[in-house]
């Protein structure tokens, strides 16, 4: 389960303690096979489970910045969605201290028949601003997403470009204490890039805690101290991200 708690002092912010995630793969067949499976009693094997985190432990401070990092498949978006409460774990502990906000999945929390506007106020309120905080931060939100023109076009319209640069506006506008990142990086253009490492950067330096997921190891360097590596859904290394950068140089 995920719980969310007030923060206190000199206490991780983030703990997952013995956690597992299954997810079950279902298989697609034609009508024939499935009846031929089905009176043969095998029904069960028309899909299998697989093991996308086994056991895994890991404890995040106050003001940390931190990498997950991984081949695909290995398991570092589920283990971020579990720490953002989008997934529960079948087993285990995940424990959160302070409000949680930032990327999971573009457009996640967006309704694609609202215009931007309203998705604003509609993500926002999802993220725990109020409507009297969204207000008074809705020109800077909508600056920074540098899609004025397009505010009031129903967001079923936009692409995936503006999909991103609105809802990261938002989510860095909530002013969260966790901030959560998985691939932002790799989408939008290289100006808009440029311009959410500069504002990652700054939630790092007023000391708020960092999780991200890249698989772009030189930025991802630029803004993590610590990096956890992830193979097969298991922990292989926590250490520094300079040492976990290494480890997926040699093929992890």
């Amino acid at each position: 389960m995920t719980n969310t708690v007030d923060p206190t002092p000199d206490e991780p912010v983030i703990r997952v303690q013995s956690v597992d995630k299954i997810f079950t793969l279902r298989h697609t067949r034609s009508i024939k096979e499935y009846v031929v499976w089905t009176v043969k009693g095998r029904k069960g094997e028309l899909s299998q489970t697989f093991k996308a985190l086994n056991n895994v432990s890991i404890s995040i401070g106050s003001g940390e910045s931190v990498g997950l990092l991984g081949l695909n498949g290995s398991g570092k978006s589920t283990l971020l969605k579990l720490i953002s409460g989008v997934m529960q774990p079948d087993a285990g502990d995940v424990q959160i201290k302070g409000l949680v906000a930032g990327l999971i999945e573009v457009g996640a929390g967006f309704h694609p028949d609202l215009t931007g506007r309203e998705n604003v106020y509609l993500n926002g309120a999802i993220l725990g601003m109020s409507e009297e905080e969204i207000e008074r931060k809705f020109d800077d939100i909508v600056a920074f997403s540098e899609i004025e023109k397009f505010i009031d076009t129903e967001v079923k319209f936009y692409s995936s470009g503006m999909f991103l640069r609105l809802a990261f506006s938002v989510a860095i506008h909530s002013q969260p204490d966790i901030f959560l990142v998985d691939e932002i990086l790799a989408v939008g253009d290289e100006p808009f890039q440029r311009k959410c490492l500069d504002r990652i950067r700054e939630l790092k330096a007023a000391g708020q805690t960092l999780v991200v997921v890249s698989h772009d190891l030189r930025r991802i360097q630029e803004i993590c101290d610590r990096g956890i590596v992830l193979r097969q859904g298991e922990v292989v290394l926590d250490g520094t991200i300079a040492e976990a950068v290494d480890l997926l140089h040699q093929g992890a």
